[in-house]
This record gives C-alpha cells, structure tokens and sequence, in this order.
C-alpha cells in the first residue's frame, strides 16, 4: 500500500506522462514569431530608436508567457489544482497580453509579411470601414474594461467554470475569452506605436485602479470563503498536500497579489508620465508657496478653529487622556490579570490608543501628541527639578528614540506585555515617571524630540498627513524680527521643539502644541492642507533637522518604523505565530526567541536590504560614490507604505475589537464602586468581530500606500538623475523593494490573526 505522500507523486507522475502539446499551438507561435522577426529588422533598420532590442525581448517573452499557459503541463494540472488554473488565467490576462503589446506587435508582423500577402489581401481588409469602425469601438477604453471584467467574473462563475472543466473545447473558449478581453485592456494602456490613445493618459489610472479593486474583490471572494465553489476539485486526485477548499483559497491569494503586482505597478508609471517633465524637473530645494483658500485653514472653521488655538481645549483633552491613563494603571494593577481582554490595561492600549493614533495621523498629523497626557505635568516637573541642564549635544539626534524602539518592540513582543495587566500598566508608569524627570532635569520638551518612542512614532508617520502647520505668508515671516513662533513672548511660550515656521518643512519634530500660533503677533500661521508624502520629495534645509539627505539617523527612524509595521503584523499572523512557538521548543526560552527576532527584523533585515538596493541603484542609475546619500534619501520614500500598513493593521484591531472596552469598563466600574452589582451586564462576548470582511479594505489602502511610496521614489530618482534611463536604474531596486513588501503585506491580511486586546 502506497503512503499518501506516494500517491500524490504517483498522480504528478501520471500527469505528466500523459501531457502531450498541442503542436498547433507551437506551429501558431513559431509563424507568429517568424513574421514578427522580419519585420521587426526591417523596422530595426530604418527605426531603431523606435524598434529597439527590448521590443523583442518584449515580445518573445509575451510568446513564451502565452506557451506556458496554454502548451506546457501546466494546462494539465488546471484539471486538478485551481491554482494552477488561476496561473494559467494570470499568465492570459495580466502577463502575456501587455508584454505582447509591449513589441508593437500589429506593426511589425505586417511589416514581415510578404508584400503581396499585405498589399493585396490584408490591405484592402484592414482598411475596410465598417472593421475600422469595430475596431475603434472594441479599443474604447470603457468597451474594452467592461469587456475585460464581464469575461473575468462570467468564467469563473461555477456554471460556465464547471462547463469549461468538462468539455476540451469549451475550455478553449474560455481561455479565447481571457486573452481577448485582455488584449483589449491592456490595449489603450500600452498603447503600442503607431496608435492614437482616445483617453489622456491620466485618465487611465483610475481605469486601472478600478480593475484592481474589482479583482480584489473576486480574488477575495476565493481566499475568505468557506464553501467550495467548485465540487469538480472535490472529486480528482490531490496533487497537493491541500484539501479542495484550501487550495481555493490559496488560488483566490495567488490571484489576489500575483495580479496586484502587475496592475499597481502600471498604474504608478503612468502617474509618473501624466506628471510630466516640467514637474518632474523641478529643483529639489524650491518649495512651492503656501496657497490657502476660503476656508482652507482648519484654525479659521468657526467651531473647530477656537478650539485648536485653545490653550483650555488642549488642557481639556490632556487631562481627559490622563484619567484614562490613570484607569489603566489601577486597573491593571488591581483588576483581572488572568484574561486581558476583561481589563482596560489588556483593551485600551492595545486596541484604541494604537488603533486611534493611527486614524489620527491619517485625518490631521499627530493629534495625539497635542492631547498627550504624558507632558501635562511639564511644568511642574520643571519647577521641582529646576531645568538645569541643556540635552547633551551628543545626543541631539534620533539615535536614542531609535534605540527605545527596537528595546520596546522587541520588549512587547518577547515579554507579551500585551496579555499582561500588571505588565502594561508598569510600561505606562514608567512613561510618566520618564516624561516626568527628563523634561524636570532638561530645558525644553526633550523628552518630546529625543526619546519619546510615541513621538517619533508619530513625527516620522506624519509626513503622510494631509495637515501641516505652516507659515502662510512669506513676506510676513520675512519682516518679523522677534520670532516669537520660536522664542515665545510674555504672554506665551515659543515652540517646545525648537521650530522656526519660516524654515519648517513637513511636520517632523511637531506636536501640534499650537503655542507657536498663539504666539504669533501677525496671526500668521495655519493648519493648511498638504499634498501627504511630497514633503519628502525636496531636501531643503528643515528647521531642526537640516538636510533630511546628511541624516542617516532619521533615515534608520523611517526603516525601523516601515520594517516594523510588517514585523509587528506578521507577529501576530497564525503561520508565524505557530513557526516562532516551534523555535523557542528547541531553543528553551520563547521570550528571548520572539524578542531576538522582532529585533534582528526591525535592524539587520532593513539595513540589508537598504545597502542592497543603495549599492544596486547607484550602479544602475550611474550614480557612484553616493550610496549614503542615496540609502537615507530613498529610506524616507518607504514611509507612506510603512503608514499604510500600521494604518491597515492597527484599524483592523480598532475595528474587531471596537466594542471590547464595554465590558471591561463596566467590570472594572463595578470592582470600583462607582456601579453597583445590579448595573448593567455588558457580555464579554460583545468583543467577538471578524477581520475577513474587512481584508479587502486593509490590501487597498496597502495598495495606495505602495503607489504613494513609488510616485515619491521616482521623483527623488528623477530631480536627482535627469536623464530617464539613470533614473530609472536609480529608481528600479527601491521599486523592487515596495513591491516585495506589499506582497509580504497581502500575505499576512490573508492569514489568520491573534487579535490582541479582544476574545478573539
């Protein structure tokens, strides 16, 4: 009797005995590759700017992507494994038709034709009016995606699935279908010489944008369900050590990132060209002016505008976050340590505060700075302590704050603080008690710029905020002498981190204090809109900082945050979760295992790939000798995808675990007194949410963050590299890089995950 493990490979075996190509199919692509090659010299000959080498390559290599499809086994193990049929659909719909279309292929096989065939019977037919006319209405941009997306979601409906399993012929049809409807898709955002677009090329960006939503959405559809849609699975021999449903689900994520990387990545380029040169060559250190219009300025709004300039509002908010800090101290101190989830130390840290701050940095920048409660007692601290010290010089830089980051990361982790009570309230104690002594002992919020790790946090992530506080006018800042935005007056402080608003450029080093707009004398400042991310394009000399390309601590700042968004989610995926239990067996100790590794994930792994594609793109792009200043510049273009992901990950706990401060509010009001033993009974059960629902949502805002950290990328590659090709070699491996981690990132929203903080 054969093992399973045998029989599998005894199936595997037996397909592949029994393949046999289809020499029709080989016959159509040699001609089609012959015809292509004469006429491709020729035009080589007479073009060569326009018929290039990488027309061939990329036509030939469209060719073997359609042969792999269609003549090699693979077509005979999409009877057994739906992946393999979604591979075989990916390799139809999203890699061989651009590539095809990438050689200009209706030029060049014309061209190789022999004359008479051309002249006197295609000629004539192509010119035809009534096909012309077909034509134009098959290459419409809206024809052609209807199209695309109708064959897409038809054919993988059961009916017509199922239909094209069991009949050879049916199967044809089908793949005639996916590659047709492709082929017109991809049509319009090629747009191969000599055709004449009928859309402008920005507007094909939500065309492609549109049809990787709708594909996440049919991708998702495979990966989250729990039913089997197609029972022809069920009754074929298992290649694979999977059952039908879960290699469903594993076909619905391959379909889910495998396409995302083809559709995300054209959309980017194409954001790229609708720029154009003239925006791209703008002088890295010119900043455009600030142009606020009626109503622009979040400080003029009748209601919110009072408020954000109040000193009492910001009071308010602090000492309202201090009760709640508070809480969680006494609470988990002396509540329930056995299950978290019941305790306001195990819910609202884990769940709202990181959850929040995330949706905050997304809406306004680091509002959660302005409400901290960790700076309330300032300036007690300081009258008691005395503020005799100014920080050391030595240390004016992101390197300690970098430092507390790794240590609190791989200390959350490694300890899981966050199933503990009694741990998480010491961690908040401690918070305060170090606020409390540095901002006693030291002038100014040092504690703010240089070790807070919730203030980096925040400062770094910013930068994807559609908010900045900013100097409205020039002229104004130009002719003021005091500087009262810094220096302060009699009346009010000056900026706490020591920003002039003149120079200040993004919202690094910001804790939307609003002491620099009420100390103003020329009301002159202003919480104005930003374009998010574009702040990290120039590299002019920022206030307090200087130039963001000399300052390799703020780059290692903009790595570990962006490596730290994955690690953190992937710590919490079923799959890692299960690996790291099975390392710390034979090692003896799970704590040191996780904590090693959330460290050696957040440090070695971001510095190695950096160097890489530092070393890689200086040598494409031409660039030598630079490859510091070339790892810390492209370093800062990761964080809207480090934002992404945080943004995606922390509001997925925000949401499952939304409802999971009811019942342990109301446990812990009644431990208190403050309700009595009749009051209200609040289920824990209320905490119970799904993640899968909302998975789709976590890849698209990925997806955004990906095009976001690309867009900024080329244009560092293209102020710092005039010429296309260098900075297209200069920008490629950074390309590379965002791409790698948005698919890490599809991965770990497609996986199971421990939902900390909840019953989950």
């Amino acid at each position: 009797r054969m093992s399973p493990a045998e029989m599998r490979g005894s199936v595997f075996d037996a397909v592949l005995a029994d393949w046999t190509p289809d020499p029709l199919v080989y016959i159509a692509a040699a001609i089609a590759s012959l015809f292509y090659l004469r006429g491709w010299w020729i035009l080589h000959q007479r073009l060569p700017d326009r018929f290039g080498p990488g027309r061939l390559v990329a036509f030939m290599t469209g060719q073997a992507a359609l042969l792999l499809a269609i003549g090699s086994p693979l077509d005979a193990f999409a009877d057994l494994l739906l992946q393999a049929h979604m591979a075989q659909h990916w390799l139809l719909m999203m890699v061989a038709p651009p590539l095809l279309w990438l050689g200009s292929p209706q030029i060049a096989i014309l061209r190789g034709l022999p004359s008479s065939w051309r002249k006197e019977g295609l000629g004539p037919f192509l010119a035809w009016p009534p096909l012309q006319k077909l034509g134009r209405f098959l290459g419409h941009p809206v024809t052609a995606w209807v199209f695309f997306v109708v064959a897409s979601w038809a054919w993988h409906a059961p009916a017509l699935y199922e239909l094209a399993l069991s009949s050879e012929t049916w199967h044809q049809v089908e793949h005639l279908f996916f590659l047709s409807g492709a082929l017109l898709f991809w049509w319009p955002v090629v747009q191969p010489w000599p055709s004449h677009p009928v859309w402008p090329r920005w507007a094909l960006i939500p065309y492609l944008v549109l049809a990787a939503v709708q594909n996440t959405i049919l991708a998702a559809v495979f990966a989250f369900s729990s039913r089997l849609f197609y029972p022809h699975y069920s009754t074929v021999p298992r290649v694979l050590d999977l059952s039908p449903l879960d290699d469903q689900r594993a076909a619905g994520a391959f379909l889910w990132v495998a396409s995302a990387l083809v559709l995300l990545p054209a959309a980017s380029l194409l954001v790229v060209k609708a720029l154009g040169s003239r925006t791209l060559h703008t002088p890295a250190t010119v900043r455009p002016p600030v142009v606020v219009g009626p109503g622009s300025d979040a400080l003029r709004w009748r209601v919110l505008g009072p408020l954000l300039r109040s000193r009492v509002f910001r009071k308010v908010l602090q000492f309202g976050c201090f009760g709640v800090a508070v809480a969680i101290i006494l609470d988990g101190w002396w509540g329930p340590q056995r299950m978290s989830a019941s305790n306001l130390a195990g819910v609202v840290p884990w769940t709202y505060w990181r959850g929040m701050v995330v949706v905050g940095l997304l809406v306004a920048g680091s509002l959660f700075c302005m409400a901290c409660p960790f700076t309330l007692p300032r300036g007690l601290a300081k009258r008691l302590l005395g503020e005799r010290f100014e920080w050391p010089r030595a240390l004016r830089n992101k390197w300690p704050a970098i430092a507390l980051l790794v240590l609190y990361f791989a200390l959350v982790e490694g300890l899981e603080v966050w199933s503990s009570p009694w741990g998480t309230a010491w961690l908040v104690f401690g918070y305060f008690a170090a606020a409390f002594t540095v901002d006693g002992i030291f002038s100014g919020a040092s504690f703010c710029k240089y070790l807070c790790p919730a203030g980096q946090f925040q400062f770094a992530l910013a930068s994807a905020s559609p908010l900045e506080v900013q100097a409205l006018d020039a002229a104004t800042c130009q002719r003021c002498r005091t500087k009262d935005c810094l220096r302060g007056n009699e009346t009010t402080s000056g900026c706490p981190t020591e920003l002039l608003l003149p120079t200040k450029k993004g919202n690094w080093d910001c804790t939307l204090c609003m002491d620099c707009v009420r100390a103003c004398p020329e009301d002159n400042i202003g919480l104005v809109p930003v374009a998010p991310g574009l702040d990290l394009v120039p590299d002019p000399v920022r206030s307090s900082l200087g130039r963001l390309s000399q300052r390799l601590d703020v780059a290692a700042l903009a790595l570990l945050l962006t490596l730290g968004a994955f690690a953190n989610a992937a710590s919490m995926a079923e799959p890692v979760v299960r690996f790291g239990d099975r390392i710390a067996e034979s090692v003896g100790s799970l704590a040191l295992t996780t904590g090693f590794a959330t460290a050696f994930s957040m440090t070695v792994i971001p510095a190695a790939l950096v160097a890489a594609c530092a070393w890689t793109g200086g040598l494409l792009g031409r660039v030598p000798g630079r490859r510091r200043e070339i790892a810390i510049r492209f370093s800062l273009s990761l964080l809207p995808l480090g934002f992404a992901m945080w943004l995606a990950h922390y509001a997925l706990h925000l949401y499952a675990g939304f409802r999971s401060v009811a019942p342990a509010g109301f446990r812990a009001a009644r431990d208190l007194g403050v309700l009595g033993p009749g009051a209200a009974d609040f289920s824990l059960s209320m905490a119970q949410g799904g993640s899968a629902s909302v998975a789709r949502w976590e890849v698209a805002l990925l997806g955004l963050g990906l095009l976001l950290s690309l867009y900024i990328a080329w244009r560092i590659a293209r102020a710092d590299r005039p010429r296309t090709r260098d900075a297209l070699g200069l920008f490629l491996p950074w390309a590379a890089l965002d791409t790698l981690l948005y698919a890490l990132g599809v991965w770990i929203f497609t996986q199971p995950m421990l939902m900390r903080g909840t019953l989950l």
